[in-house]
């Protein structure tokens, strides 16, 4: 029996075993998925059980989605001669942030699918990005995928905010070009309960609402209507950052799609196989978001 994991730190809110699962008895596939908590002195020896086989892959979520680059060979991107097709590497520039390892050659590989999965998402719910403002709390692994699927999908401006201001101009400085431009605008994590930017959609890629009584402290009134809120973290009795967000009028989105839909292409690097293939995809919602339509809502409703 095959035998895959996700790793973090928290761990205990993942879905993600529920959601592999799933797909894994669906497909009719001799393996499990389970999760763990590690700290950050225990990727080495996950590493090495991929390595001599008694792991057969690993989904890596907060807060490790950067630090396991050093761990994988060639940086964690596979070379073009040797990456099959099936295989989606990702969009975080310099292979700032993996989620997804796995053994090719006797070697230890990552891709990243959260921008791939974000920007499905996006599809999925009909959000359009082109020309729009954006504002994304948080700095943390994802966050480069975020930044630059909301560039594919033709922003025209990212505010950024995180608590350690270094993280953020990290990823500012990835996305500036050689005449010192960038779409990308910092913005104080103090000031976030004073006037904020004019925006058409906020991101929260924290993990602040990973329990339900996490506050993010907003300026929600000076945020006003007819916005979007996403929050990318799913939680089944949703989060106060939503519940804010609809209680003011504006459209809000959980983290769920997302979720399902880079699983989605983890399981396929893994087994080769789409799950949700064959219009797969309501009995996945149905199955492991039970209230996801509950925390999903637009405004026009």
């Amino acid at each position: 029996m095959k035998k895959y994991l996700v790793i973090g730190n928290p761990i205990e809110h993942s879905l993600s075993p529920k959601l592999h699962n799933y797909w894994i008895k669906e497909n009719n596939l001799d393996a499990v998925y389970e999760k763990k908590q590690i700290n950050k002195d225990d990727i080495g020896g996950i590493v090495e059980e991929l390595k001599k086989g008694k792991i057969d892959g690993l989904n890596v979520t907060t807060p490790f989605k950067t630090s396991m680059v050093p761990y994988l060979d060639h940086g964690g991107l596979i070379p073009l001669a040797e990456r099959p097709p099936e295989v989606y590497v990702g969009t975080s520039l310099e292979g700032k942030s993996v989620n997804t390892i796995f053994k090719q050659n006797n070697k230890i590989y990552a891709a990243n699918t959260d921008g791939s999965g974000f920007h499905d998402s996006l599809s999925f719910l009909n959000l359009k990005i082109k020309n729009k403002k954006i504002f994304v709390l948080g700095a943390g692994g994802v966050v480069f995928s975020i930044v630059a699927a909301l560039k594919w999908n033709g922003a025209s401006k990212i505010y950024l905010s995180n608590r350690t201001k270094s993280k953020a101009e990290e990823i500012k400085k990835i996305h500036t070009n050689n005449n010192g431009k960038s779409i990308i605008e910092l913005f104080n994590w103090e000031n976030l309960d004073k006037n904020l930017p004019e925006f058409d959609m906020i991101i929260n890629a924290t993990s602040l609402g990973l329990n339900k009584n996490d506050l993010i402290k907003l300026d929600y009134k000076s945020i006003g209507k007819n916005k979007v809120f996403y929050d990318l973290i799913y939680n089944a009795e949703g989060t106060d950052f939503l519940s804010k967000g609809l209680e003011l009028g504006n459209s809000v989105y959980n983290g769920a799609s997302m979720l399902i839909f880079q699983a989605a292409r983890s399981f396929l690097i893994w087994h080769g196989i789409n799950p949700l293939k064959e219009e797969r995809l309501a009995g996945t919602i149905n199955h492991v978001f039970p209230n996801f339509y509950n925390h999903n809502q637009t405004i026009e409703q």
